[in-house]
């Protein structure tokens, strides 16, 4: 700490200290109201629950792959069938508890009518899980450019 001094060299000159105990007190006050306070933060009421066990659901929903290929036909897991029957298969699909989830592959070739008119009969018969299957693009491969120095 700086005390005063009859010097009147340094009379004037503004003090290179800083006092920290003004710091300190606001600090320490600001710690006993967080203290204070942090266990009004948690509102919560206390009760007894009852105790229960139940047993954990492991139905799995069943994947059906449904295929259409360059011509059209779908296919049913691997079996060629008519649009009729696969309308049909949707309705007795959606009424199993969990509904099965329907992949679907369709070509690249195949004509959007053929997807569109698949997809409206699997929402018409209420299935809500399906997926569309693709194969991933093969990254192209970029050559490093040389570092220059």
């Amino acid at each position: 700490m700086a005390f005063a001094s009859f010097d009147d060299k340094r009379g004037g000159a503004p003090l290179a200290e800083i006092n920290m105990v003004p710091l300190i007190d606001v600090m320490l006050v600001l710690l006993v109201i967080f203290i204070v306070t942090a266990p009004l933060l948690s509102h919560s009421v206390k009760v007894d629950l009852p105790k229960a066990s139940a047993q954990v659901m492991s139905a799995k929903a069943e994947k059906i792959d449904l295929s259409i290929d360059a011509d059209g036909i779908r296919y049913w897991n691997g079996s060629a069938l008519s649009r009729e029957d696969a309308a049909a298969r949707f309705v007795t699909e959606s009424s199993k508890q969990p509904q099965p989830e329907i992949h679907l592959r369709a070509d690249q070739n195949v004509p959007y009518r053929a997807v569109a008119e698949t997809l409206a009969d699997a929402s018409r018969a209420g299935l809500s899980k399906i997926g569309f299957v693709t194969d991933p693009e093969p990254t192209p491969k970029v050559a490093a450019a040389p570092l220059k120095k």
